[in-house]
């Protein structure tokens, strides 16, 4: 269970037991990614019931459902997302792009970048019909699904840097292994989304999918490979692409 208290330690701002982080441990802590992205369902399920039976307007619902993943992560996530949005804003080279996802300093195409994004994706939660149990269900497992396909991208694809926090956790993997669990976790969690409601789970899964795709071809161009804040863009971005699919699935099943 070390692995288990790692993964939740380091990615999530929840309360977390104090354990010795030895290779052992830290060779499974990311296969356990997925478990902090369940935590963040959780919430988020249960603030969508409680949105729902308090009749609250879709902004205020909204707003608190945007913010509970990133409240969970502790931003780490959105920290990427702006660091990434920054190095492929500058338009350098592969050396300097990863130079620039380095620098704590936050420039203009992070601060631009950050807030549309928000503002997209607060739309696209707005969009989001009075959703059944069965949908809220499909939402709640967004966060599993992201992270489940981020550990995959890190044991996959190599590491732009070579060193770096990404590479602590994926250094001491049997990336064999680990490829199998993560494998398991994408498959049941998008199992469960279809199974929950055809039309906005397929269309999630179907937006997370093509998320996926764009992230391992955008990395491999510009950086050479993944990073650890190019794992948070990813998450960010492929979260925003769930939410929006879904809710226009959920239009699409009404016009037809």
């Amino acid at each position: 269970m070390k692995s288990f208290w790692i993964a939740l330690a380091m990615y999530s701002k929840l309360p977390a037991r104090r354990v010795e982080w030895d290779k052992k441990s830290l060779s499974w802590a990311l296969c356990w990614f997925p478990a902090v992205g369940i935590a963040a369902g959780a919430l988020l399920f249960f603030w969508l019931w409680l949105a729902q039976a308090l009749g609250l307007g879709a902004p205020l619902r909204a707003a608190v459902a945007l913010l509970i993943p990133i409240a969970v992560s502790g931003g780490i996530h959105v920290d990427g997302f702006c660091d990434t949005a920054d190095a492929l804003g500058s338009h350098q080279t592969r050396e300097k792009k990863l130079e620039i996802l380095k620098d704590s300093h936050t420039g203009a195409f992070a601060v631009f970048c950050c807030g549309v994004y928000l503002i997209l994706f607060f739309a696209a939660w707005c969009q989001v019909e009075t959703p059944s149990l069965e949908t809220m269900g499909v939402l709640a497992l967004t966060p599993v699904l992201s992270r489940s396909l981020s550990g995959l991208a890190a044991v996959t694809q190599p590491n732009a840097r070579g060193s770096g926090l990404l590479a602590t956790f994926t250094a001491p993997m049997d990336c064999a292994k680990a490829q199998v669990v993560l494998a398991v976790w994408i498959g049941s969690c998008a199992i469960a989304m279809v199974c929950l409601s055809p039309w906005t789970g397929g269309a999630a899964v179907l937006a997370a999918a093509g998320s996926f795709f764009y992230y391992i071809a955008m990395s491999r161009r510009q950086f050479g490979g993944v990073t650890g804040d190019l794992a948070g863009y990813f998450l960010q971005v492929c979260e925003c692409a769930m939410v929006l699919l879904a809710a226009l699935a959920q239009r699409a099943e009404v016009l037809l």
